[in-house]
């Protein structure tokens, strides 16, 4: 039986004390083997406090959660061998060429010099790098830094990937390339995703299952169309800063077809 998946059961995490911000509040949730999963939320929410916990970065203050089977608050080793991460900074260094990213994260994982080289080779070539793999990273577009964190978070073939908002900031070309590299790693190589994102059509693309989280809690979860039906149509609020565009505000609902 695979154990590749991930489950959280009444995480709390808490910040500072008298009285202490609870930013992730008992939540609960199960992510299968070879499922992307949507965490979505607002700023703030609590999304990327609990990937730092999940990734063993920080500690729960209550609760429990498993990672590919092992425990996050005693077995952080073994959690941190299966796992990839790419956070909201990409963790790179822009005086070092690409390649050299690979070397360096290739040892730490324990590769060997062979196996450093040819798996640059191979992510290189599958994130679109390939030509640009012997230029120093400071000279990267943005779209560029995105794609060399996420192919470093692969170097070991981890079976489970967390991903922190990886699209933000990104122009729309970026951000579709990206999409499709994370749908490929879970079609294809059966690789577990929990994917941050503040996007609703991010989640909707790309997530087997969407959990929505506010202040802490998570607040729905179902699979995107289920979400949707759930909601149901999509409401605009639109409150003028000036009295006077009222009018205008009201003309502006009106062609897309919501009530003023």
């Amino acid at each position: 039986m695979s154990h590749d998946g991930i489950t959280v059961d009444g995480l709390v995490r808490e910040f500072g004390s008298r009285p202490p911000i609870r930013a992730v509040d008992g939540i609960q949730l199960q992510v299968q083997p070879g499922e992307i999963y949507g965490f979505l939320g607002p700023n703030g929410a609590g999304k990327s406090t609990t990937v730092h916990v999940l990734t063993t970065l920080l500690p729960p203050t209550a609760g429990r959660a498993t990672v590919a089977g092992f425990d996050v608050s005693t077995q952080g080793p073994d959690v941190r061998r299966r796992i990839g991460a790419a956070l909201q900074e990409a963790a790179l260094d822009n005086f070092l060429t690409g390649r050299e990213h690979f070397e360096l994260q290739g040892g730490l994982h324990g590769l060997s010099k062979p196996d450093r080289a040819a798996r640059a080779r191979e992510l290189l070539e599958r994130v679109g790098l390939t030509d640009a793999a012997d230029r120093k990273v400071g000279g990267y577009s943005g779209g560029m830094k995105r794609r060399l964190d996420l192919a470093l978070a692969l170097v070991h073939r981890p079976s489970i990937l967390f991903l922190d908002e990886p699209t933000t900031g990104l122009d729309p070309q970026s951000r579709s390339a990206l999409w499709g590299e994370v749908a490929r790693l879970a079609k294809d190589d059966g690789v577990t995703v929990f994917l941050t994102t503040q996007y609703l059509e991010e989640a909707d693309v790309l997530a087997d299952r969407v959990g929505i989280i506010d202040h802490g809690h998570i607040v729905a979860e179902g699979t995107p169309q289920a979400l949707k039906e759930q909601i149901g149509r999509s409401s605009v609020e639109a409150i003028p800063a000036n009295p006077d565009d009222r009018g205008a505000i009201e003309a502006v609902l009106s062609r897309f077809g919501e009530p003023a």
